[in-house]
């Protein structure tokens, strides 16, 4: 930065002259603007409003429940985000709530819960499901919505999945259309956003 002096010589003396001659003329820097605030929070708007496109695009999708297969955590219409890229770097786990294309029909979706992994023992006796010989404790399923439907025991095929509604006396699932291969998965619900009533982490 250059700088004037306080008390610059009179510019009529002949030394003075002299001296200017020797030296560069200096001419003030134009002054930079500054943005106005508006303008840095149009700018900070679209910066987030980018960011939020990209990580929906990539990471999370929208979807809406049909049905009531999955009450009462789950109602008919609910409008939740499923992340798309969680099993990429980490396990399908039991308790799990996901979305996968339909075995028989793949342009339908189905949201379910996952009972059992690849390799397991299950088998349902009057409603209840037992695991790897161990009876299942079920906090997701109320009594109302249990049914008394019995199953004789597999063995859950490799890369493959068994997928169960919560609301178990109306669901469509693995019981009826059979394991549901890791392929047709393709995505986790984590939370529902709408309406506000039901909004929350699935669990």
């Amino acid at each position: 930065m250059h700088t004037v002096p306080q008390d610059p010589p009179l510019p009529d003396s002949p030394a003075n002259l002299e001296a200017d001659q020797s030296r560069p003329a200096i001419t003030p820097a134009p002054a930079t603007p500054r943005k106005s605030g508006i303008g840095l929070w149009v700018r900070d708007l679209l910066f987030s409003a980018a960011t939020s496109v990209l990580i929906i695009t990539f990471l999370y999708q929208p979807v809406r429940v049909e049905g009531t297969s999955m009450l009462p955590r789950l109602e008919d219409r609910d409008r939740l985000f499923i992340n798309k890229f969680v099993y990429r770097i980490a396990a399908i786990e039991r308790g799990d709530v996901v979305v996968f294309r339909y075995p028989r029909d793949p342009e339908k979706s189905y949201i379910k819960r996952v009972i059992a992994l690849p390799g397991d023992r299950l088998r349902i006796d009057r409603g209840q499901v037992w695991l790897n010989g161990r009876r299942q404790i079920e906090p997701y399923v109320p009594e109302e919505y249990q049914d008394s439907h019995s199953m004789a025991e597999i063995v859950v095929p490799e890369d493959s999945y068994f997928m169960m509604g919560d609301h178990r006396s109306i669901s469509s699932d693995s019981r009826e259309f059979g394991p549901v291969e890791r392929s047709l998965v393709y995505g986790k619900a984590v939370f529902v956003y709408w309406p506000t009533r039901d909004a929350g982490v699935v669990r």
